[in-house]
């Protein structure tokens, strides 16, 4: 199977933890977003939407890192995505989450405008305005993961870590990058430890955290 990503991906990135995690082997293709490659005719021969991730196994495709992620788990087998019904469910509806919740405003509302050139708007207006929003709506949902899915359980969906702790916590790390310590936020901060604790964290997260490691988060608004 090939994986179509960029090690500076957000939704890239879980499915590389799957991955490290299910023991399971994919041929890695770079699609260099900073040099534009996502937007070539080439590129959208594969994927019309010119994103990443992309997965091919065979002559099947498939976008969208939650759909890729619970595809590469059932055909794992991997307890990462459970059988039972309401067990699975719930990692259903946690990632439903993730994607329309917390990465519209903490990704694309917050983050990218600030660190990923072609994410910053127009005029410095319309910059502070869209920041502005995000940052309201993107600390509601840091403190919902905090108060009340992380708290008194190690884990999104309880005991046992399952795939939207992996997509989240790539999500809540992003945040780092401009400057989020999450100090107020305990549960979450144990939660993110542990996550980070995974072996593969570090060589997945390493494009990333070195990018960040060049930015001027003196200037940056952070949550």
């Amino acid at each position: 199977m090939k994986l179509y990503h960029h090690p500076a991906s957000t939704t890239s990135r879980p499915i590389l933890l799957l991955a490290a995690e299910a023991g399971l082997a994919l041929d890695l293709q770079v699609v260099d977003l900073f040099a534009g490659e996502h937007l070539q005719p080439a590129y959208a021969a594969i994927n019309p939407n010119r994103l990443v991730p992309v997965l091919e196994d065979g002559k099947f495709r498939l976008t969208e890192h939650a759909a890729i992620m619970k595809y590469l788990a059932e055909k794992a087998g991997s307890p990462l995505y459970p059988r039972a019904l309401q067990a699975r469910a719930r990692v259903d509806e946690r990632m439903d989450w993730v994607n329309t919740q917390l990465c519209r405003d903490l990704a694309y509302g917050v983050v990218y405008p600030q660190i990923f050139p072609p994410h910053r708007r127009r005029s410095d207006e319309a910059q502070q305005a869209t920041l502005q929003w995000g940052l309201e709506r993107a600390r509601g949902w840091i403190e919902v993961l905090d108060r009340h899915m992380l708290a008194g359980q190690p884990f999104l969906c309880g005991d046992a870590m399952t795939l939207p702790d992996l997509q989240a916590a790539c999500f809540v790390a992003l945040g780092e990058t401009i400057g989020c310590d999450y100090a107020a936020q305990p549960n979450l901060r144990r939660w993110l430890t542990r996550m980070k604790a995974l072996p593969s964290w570090t060589k997945v997260h390493s494009v990333i955290d070195g990018y960040a490691a060049t930015l001027d988060r003196a200037s940056m608004l952070s949550l």
